[in-house]
């Protein structure tokens, strides 16, 4: 148990858990958007690839991190696209659209890379860094924790913003009467699909933006099916976090901790079955499903088509 106590490992553990929970962080902040607003995204993780390969591939050809988010966060817009067409202009179920969604984003990505790169995966380069004065110097932690890409702070940021959003804005209401009482926002005069859409593409950028960060920064390179159900994390995340961006932010740093479990004791002499380590973060989400998932926020209108003048 010594080993777990060692300044590598802590160290490895924490910058690993917020290397993972970035990703989990933008991703199920924006599902947190969508289901406001009554749209529940199951096609997180086929946006994610989408946007963590068009992602890297803008960063490797256009030899710009910055331009890579961007192109991710393109990728993630497609997928959303899809989304609004069929489930909120259409009516479609969201459930089955989401499903065909995460299908074809794991496809496509899947060919595309093959036909791209021929079954080679290069890779990029280290990503560039921010370290806060003074805090970047504290013991054991400070490094890890406080010398990030640019990327990192403004996801902390942006938790900040979109909490304000939901509190304190026309905007943040809307997207609660869609989700909560969608004749009355009609009755009131603004267009619940109108809504629903600006919030699905809100989610789909957010989710490229996530697989974007995963596969430039967390990987350095693309893999097929790399996300490895994160996108369903994030739906766990944003409904146990009941509407609170803060909460999504907190949340998705306990589950990166879990997925970076089996890098950071690669620096240890204990010998544990990665096998077991690798159920960690899916037992986490068990837990967390049985602890709290009663109190957890779910809008009464959540996966129900708004159809004017329906019953």
């Amino acid at each position: 148990m010594n080993g777990l106590l060692t300044q590598s490992f802590l160290t490895a553990l924490v910058a690993g858990g917020i290397v993972a929970a970035i990703p989990l962080m933008f991703t199920a902040l924006g599902e947190s958007v969508s289901e406001r607003a009554g749209v529940l995204n199951i096609g997180l993780e086929g946006m994610m690839l989408l946007g963590a390969y068009m992602g890297f591939l803008g960063a490797y050809e256009l030899h710009s991190m910055w331009l890579g988010f961007l192109a991710g966060i393109a990728g993630g817009l497609a997928g959303a696209g899809v989304m609004i067409l069929l489930s909120v202009a259409m009516g479609l179920d969201q459930i089955v659209v989401g499903i065909a969604i995460t299908i074809a984003g794991e496809g496509i990505t899947s060919v595309l890379q093959q036909a791209q790169f021929k079954g080679t995966f290069p890779g990029l380069g280290n990503p560039s860094t921010v370290a806060i004065p003074g805090l970047s110097a504290i013991p054991v932690l400070g490094h890890s924790v406080f010398d990030q890409p640019l990327l990192v702070y403004l996801g902390v940021g942006l938790l900040a913003l979109v909490s304000w959003v939901f509190r304190s804005t026309a905007w943040g209401l809307n997207l609660r009467a869609a989700g909560e009482k969608p004749e009355a926002l009609d009755a009131a005069g603004v267009s619940v699909l109108a809504v629903r859409t600006y919030a699905v593409a809100t989610t789909g950028a957010l989710a490229g933006l996530g697989g974007a960060y995963l596969a430039i920064v967390g990987a350095g390179t693309f893999t097929p099916f790399m996300t490895q159900g994160q996108g369903f994390m994030a739906i766990v995340i944003a409904m146990l976090a009941r509407g609170k961006p803060l909460w999504v932010g907190v949340s998705s740093l306990v589950f990166g901790i879990c997925l970076s479990i089996e890098t950071a004791l690669q620096l240890t002499s204990l010998n544990i079955s990665t096998d077991l380590i690798n159920m960690l973060p899916f037992v986490a989400i068990i837990v967390a499903l049985v602890l709290f998932a009663r109190g957890s926020y779910l809008p009464p209108a959540l996966c129900l088509p708004y159809v004017r003048g329906g019953k």
